[in-house]
Parts: C-alpha cells; sequence; structure tokens
C-alpha cells in the first residue's frame, strides 16, 4: 500500500478557508496528503510513517480550476490576430465567414485520431500552467455528429488524462453557414435531436449559449436554455460581452450558475447576478487579445459581494492561451482585484461554478490533493512574474502528474 506523503520545507501556503470563508495565508506548516485527498495541514505534522516531499521553499496553491475554455478545435486562426490588428473588428471577421463558423468548417475537415491527438496536448500544457481541473466546451461542430463527436471526445479524454474535465454543450455557439439565414431551423435541431441525445447519452453537464446582438438572441436563448433545464442540464450563458442585451437577466429568469465575459454589464446587470445568486466569469485575457480597452467590473462586482471568478477562455480565435498566471495578472491590473482575490477567484469561485466546492478549488482536510508548487516562495510572484514559466511541480490527486524540467 501505497504511503502517505508529507509536504514539508513549504515557503507559504496559500488556499481559501471555508470556515473562515476568506483566503488564508501559513506559514510554517505542513501538509499530508495522499491519492485519497488531504489529511492535514499544520505544524509538526512529519512522522516515520510518511513519505516526505520537499517544496523547496516554494509557494504551495490549489490547482487552478479554469472555468471557461474550448480547447475541442483543430487549426489555430492566427491570421485573424494579423486581421485585427490591422483594424478589423472581430465582429467584422466573424461576418465575413472567419470566427467560429471557421473553426466549424476547419473541425469538419479532421479524423478523430488527429483531433484526439491535438486535445489531448492541449490538456498535457494545461498542467505546465499550474492549471488542474478545467471547464471545456463543444461548440465547433455546430451539427448533431460535430458536437456528439466533440462531447465523446472529451469524456473518452477525461478517462484517460489526470485533468478534472466538466464538459458542457455549446451547441448554440454561432448558426452553422447552412443555417445562416433560417435561424429557426437550427434551434429546431438543437431543441428537438441535439439535446436530448446530449442529456440521454450523459455527454454533458451543462448547456451553454452565446447570448450576444448577432448571434442568439434573449429568445432564442430562453427556448434553448429552458430545454436544457428540462433535460437536467445546469446552464451558464455568454452574456453582456459586445453589448448588453438581456442575457444577464435571463440568466436570473431561468437560474443559471454562471453568466461569462460581461465585458459591458450595466448597473441593472449587476443586480440581477446578485439576485439569481449568479456566479460572473471574468475573462480579460480574452479583452486584452481583441485589443479592447473596456474590461468587466470586477472591482465593483467584487465589492458588491459576487463571488467572481476568472478563466482564460482559451480558444482559438478571442483568447489563444492557457495561462491562468496571466489571467490573474489581467485581473490585478484591469479588474483591479488583489493577488490573493485573483487567486480566490481562479480557484474556489471557479470550482463554484462546477458545483465542485466540495471536493475542488482549495487544500483543506477531506478534500483532493490537487496542489501546484512554485518556484517563488510568495503569492505575490503569481501576478508579479509576467510571462515566467515559474510552476515548479504540479500534484492531482496524490499524484505528481507535471514536474518542470530545467
Amino acid at each position: 500500500m501505497e504511503k502517505a506523503k508529507c509536504l514539508t520545507n513549504i515557503g507559504e501556503l496559500v488556499t481559501y478557508d471555508s470556515q473562515r470563508q476568506s483566503m488564508i495565508v501559513l506559514h510554517d506548516v505542513e501538509m499530508v496528503f495522499s491519492r485519497s485527498g488531504i489529511e492535514a495541514i499544520g505544524k509538526d505534522l512529519l512522522s516515520s510513517e510518511l513519505e516526505v516531499i520537499d517544496a523547496g521553499g516554494g509557494l504551495v496553491t490549489p490547482g487552478f480550476v479554469d472555468a471557461h475554455t474550448h480547447p475541442v478545435f483543430n487549426e489555430t486562426r492566427e491570421l485573424e490576430f494579423e486581421m485585427r490588428i490591422m483594424g478589423r473588428s472581430y465582429q467584422e471577421i466573424a461576418a465575413a465567414g472567419g470566427g467560429i463558423r471557421a473553426s466549424v468548417r476547419s473541425l469538419q475537415s479532421v479524423k478523430y485520431p488527429d483531433l484526439k491527438s491535438k486535445v489531448k496536448q492541449r490538456l498535457d500544457d494545461f498542467l505546465s500552467y499550474g492549471t488542474t481541473t478545467i471547464e471545456a466546451k463543444s461548440g465547433y461542430g455546430l451539427s448533431t455528429a460535430g458536437e456528439l463527436l466533440s462531447l465523446q471526445l472529451l469524456k473518452e479524454l477525461a478517462d484517460e488524462h489526470p485533468l478534472d474535465i466538466s464538459r458542457t454543450f455549446l451547441g448554440a455557439h454561432d448558426y452553422p453557414d447552412e443555417y445562416r439565414h433560417d435561424h429557426e431551423a437550427y434551434i429546431d435541431l438543437l431543441v428537438r435531436e441535439m439535446l436530448p441525445k446530449v442529456a440521454h447519452e450523459g455527454l454533458a453537464e451543462f448547456c451553454d449559449v452565446f447570448c450576444e446582438e448577432g448571434v442568439f438572441s434573449v429568445n432564442e436563448s430562453r427556448r434553448i436554455l429552458e430545454t436544457a433545464k428540462s433535460l437536467g442540464l445546469g446552464l451558464r450563458i455568454h452574456a453582456d460581452e459586445f453589448k448588453p442585451i438581456g442575457g444577464v437577466q435571463l440568466a436570473k429568469e431561468l437560474g443559471a450558475i454562471s453568466a461569462d465575459h460581461l465585458t459591458v454589464i450595466t448597473e441593472e446587470g449587476i443586480e440581477a447576478l446578485i439576485a439569481g445568486k449568479i456566479i460572473p466569469i471574468l475573462l480579460p485575457a480574452t479583452t486584452f487579445f481583441l485589443g479592447s480597452e473596456q474590461y468587466a467590473p470586477g472591482r465593483k462586482m467584487w465589492d458588491k459581494g459576487l463571488p467572481v471568478a476568472i478563466a482564460t477562455d482559451f480558444n482559438p480565435g478571442s483568447s489563444m492561451t492557457q495561462s491562468m498566471p496571466l489571467v490573474i495578472t489581467l485581473a490585478c491590473l484591469k479588474l483591479k482585484l488583489s493577488p490573493l482575490e485573483a487567486l480566490q477567484a481562479a480557484t474556489f469561485n471557479a470550482a463554484c461554478s462546477l458545483k465542485a466546492e466540495q471536493r475542488l478549488g482549495s487544500l483543506e482536510s477531506g478534500k483532493q490533493a490537487d496542489f501546484v508548487i512554485w518556484k517563488f516562495n510568495r503569492y505575490q510572484g503569481i501576478p508579479y512574474y509576467l510571462g515566467y514559466s515559474s510552476v515548479k511541480s504540479v500534484w492531482k490527486k496524490g499524484r505528481n502528474i507535471y514536474k518542470k524540467t530545467d
């Protein structure tokens, strides 16, 4: 039987404390853990029955929970990045056939083994940034076969890969080319065929909709999300990224667990988040990558008591990054969160958005031993070391699954 381990020589251990309902910074502590979970955190825990793991004086934090990602795609879209640099907007590129629909066409051309290999490599890359759990969306299939394939691939990889993967159906990511001028027919396909199959086959935990001007209207989104709710799926929504058309209010009406983006949210929208007990998932890397100057009002939301979460929005068009440390830096600089608040937003609050806070998102007795050992010893180093490869090792369910080789 494998011995339990004792993590020693920790610089700082930073985590969310569920009893205090706040982040805490611990010094001169050790952590006893095994594959079954965290057993204890405290002083003088080392004994002869335990295997010693030396943190080398490094900072220890929970593994990141990246609560908004789109990892199932084929080709990247760096040519669109250049187009934006030259003055074309995201919406203009999408209207001309680029954007999401370009990724849909690309996905249709790839063979399953090649796609699986690419997605697996992306899952490996998440680990190198300290991420141990992701929410992963479909959304580049936009057909029954394509969406089911994307979710089946994620389910298959979840059984093979150490990352925890929470799956979200996003068939309402855009209208595919063949339904560009027949929205009603595509929504019929979503609610009468795709969603029932996704629910029946247990392929997703959540359903998401891109509720935005030029994509899915509030009424169109309502029909899709009401169907998803009736089938037992949790609800998420892309809302208020470019225009506040009422997506947040719809999230409140239907009891969604999260509303994501929220770059242009209004005061009324913030009040709807509060009243609906909705977790705002903010994506500052997307705003940065699109070259926008307007960021979501994270400081205001936090001060109003909302459990703000942050995520990468990893996707080939508007946020080609898997780095939660970069997102934490942007959350500090652009959303005006403190480093501790940003760390909470990237761990515990994000776990809450996946209904997984009882086992993920903090280092507490009884929870999974998902943690990161860093090269530096203070939590402020996460946003400070901009662009550095600062993760020393990553542990998932008590196993060392990533180690930086210098």
